[in-house]
Formats: C-alpha cells, sequence, structure tokens
C-alpha cells in the first residue's frame, strides 16, 4: 500500500496572513496536491495530514517567528484541503514528521510499504521527513510540483539532496 504525506499544509504556512506564510509559491501547490489525494482516494491508499503543532513557549521559536501554535486558527489544515475521516492527523513539533510522533506505527499498522510527500517546507519538514523516513527503509518519492519553500536555492538544494544522498525519487 501506498501513503501520501501532507506535510504542513496549514494557515500559518499556505495563507498571506499566516505567522510563517511561504508566499505565492505555496498558493500554487494546492491544486496539483488536490490532484494527488483525488489520485491516491481513488487507488485506495492512505492519505496522511502531517500538521505543525506547538506549544507557545516552544524552544523552535528560537530560531523562527512562533508558528503553528496548537490550537489556534495558524495550526488548522487550509480550508481547499479536505481532510475525510478515514485520513490520519499527524501532529508534530519538529522538522521530521517521524520524530516523536506515533507516524510509523500508524503506517506499520496500515500495511504502507511506500511514502509519497507533497507539502511545504521542501528544505525543512519534507526534507527531514524524507530522510527519517529512509533512515525506516521506507521507498520515498517526492512530487516536486508539490512541494514548496520560502527559498527557492534551498527549495532546489532539498530536492537534489533528497535524490542524491537520500535515494529519494523525485516525480
Amino acid at each position: 500500500m501506498k501513503a501520501l504525506l501532507i506535510i504542513d499544509m496549514l494557515r500559518d504556512f499556505i495563507y498571506e496572513d499566516g505567522a510563517l506564510t511561504v508566499g505565492q509559491v505555496g498558493k500554487a501547490i494546492i491544486e496539483p496536491i488536490k490532484a494527488k489525494i483525488e489520485k491516491f482516494r481513488e487507488e485506495g491508499n492512505q492519505i496522511f495530514y502531517i500538521c505543525d503543532n506547538h506549544a507557545k513557549d516552544d524552544r523552535e521559536f528560537d530560531m523562527f517567528h512562533p508558528h503553528c501554535i496548537a490550537d489556534t486558527p495558524g495550526a488548522k489544515i487550509i480550508d481547499e484541503l479536505e481532510v475525510r475521516k478515514e485520513d490520519k492527523i499527524i501532529k508534530k513539533r519538529r522538522y521530521s514528521a517521524f520524530f516523536g510522533t506515533d507516524l510509523d506505527l500508524n503506517l506499520r499498522e496500515k500495511d504502507v510499504e511506500e511514502l509519497y510527500l507533497v507539502g511545504v517546507c521542501t528544505n525543512i519538514c519534507v526534507l527531514y521527513t524524507a530522510a527519517d523516513a529512509r533512515n525506516l527503509n521506507y521507498p520515498v518519492a517526492i512530487y516536486k510540483d508539490c512541494v514548496a519553500s520560502f527559498d527557492n536555492e534551498a527549495h532546489e538544494f532539498a530536492l537534489k539532496e533528497a535524490g542524491t544522498t537520500l535515494g529519494c525519487t523525485i516525480l
């Protein structure tokens, strides 16, 4: 079975008034992501929403402006993406969707053998999730038209690093 991991498609990252918006590039990947969600659902595959979800005093805010604080509007999945009851939501406090979460357990319980990544930011949460997934021996593919970052140079580096060093398939 395959799983689509939709990483941090949250109001604080995607909407212009978000606390840590990636800007227009974030909006540009919404429609391609919706198409991937529809395809994965048609094929009977799993959908996982990976959601940054921080405490008010999270140490990550020493580096980044406060964002995606638990139980605030900015931490919510964007309105354009439909979350269904069969989808799984994984809340995380660090870059990788695996660090300190039960993502791996959920994937194994669903017999997921292949991961496909979309979302933001390519060079942060997407890349570190890909790295941990590869360390856990999951084959990983990243849809390059469905990932974005506030820094295009870092975005391009991350795609290259994921393909070359991590062995991810870049689609």
